[in-house]
This record gives structure tokens, sequence and C-alpha cells, in this order.
């Protein structure tokens, strides 16, 4: 399974980017996604995750009303919107899929994970 994550850059404060992470090779079933963040110098966090049919989604507290996660499981695809960029944003973006159509928020329980993809916000 390959997950490739794509959409990051460079933008200002108060800017919006949306990533991607599509999903390919081996089909395992139906499964929930997540998306983490690593700042620099700093341990990897929960962003936020949906399960598979996309009703229920979690997001870290000092996300919430500004990043929105998605998915379109025909196209095996996942996004997240970040909207109202903050310098403290700024992170390689990663994002990881768990055989389990249940999200979580703990990164120990996704079994792929994709290469990163950079974002940072300029104040």
């Amino acid at each position: 399974v390959q997950l490739q994550a794509s959409g990051g850059g460079l933008v200002q404060a108060g800017g919006s980017l949306k990533l991607s992470c599509s999903v390919s090779g081996r089909t395992f079933g139906n499964y929930a996604m997540g998306w983490f963040r690593q700042p620099p110098g700093k341990e990897r966090e929960f962003v936020a995750a949906i399960n598979w049919g996309g009703g229920s989604r979690y997001y870290l507290d000092s996300v919430k009303g500004r990043f929105d996660i998605s998915r379109d499981n025909a196209k095996n695809t996942g996004y997240l919107q970040l909207s109202s960029l903050k310098p403290e944003d700024t992170a390689l973006y990663y994002c990881a899929v768990r055989e389990s159509i249940v999200a979580s928020r703990r990164s120990h329980e996704y079994d792929y994970w994709g290469q990163g993809t950079q974002v940072t916000v300029s104040s």
C-alpha cells in the first residue's frame, strides 16, 4: 500500500492550503484515515482523523474550526483543508491509514504512512 501526500507549500498567515492523500496498491478493505504533523524540532502530533464512512471526524483542539478533513472513497483519496493558517501550523504533514473503519487519534494504530508534505506559514 502506498500513500502519496501532496498540496503543501509556503503561505502567509491567514491563508489556506488543501492537502491531498492518494492511496494505492493492495486493496485491503475499508480503512480510516488520519493526518499528523511534525513541527520543526518537535514530536509528531495528531491533527485530524476520519472514519471510513466520513461521519465521524476528530480534530486537534488548536485546529478545530480552521481545518476540515474529508475523503472521496471512490477516488481512494483523502483531504485536509487548512484555513486561517498560523505560523505555529508550520510542520511536515503526514497522512496515514489504518485497517479499520474506526478513526483514531493514536499514531501507533495506523498501519501505512505517506512521505509527508511540508507546510510553511510565514508571519
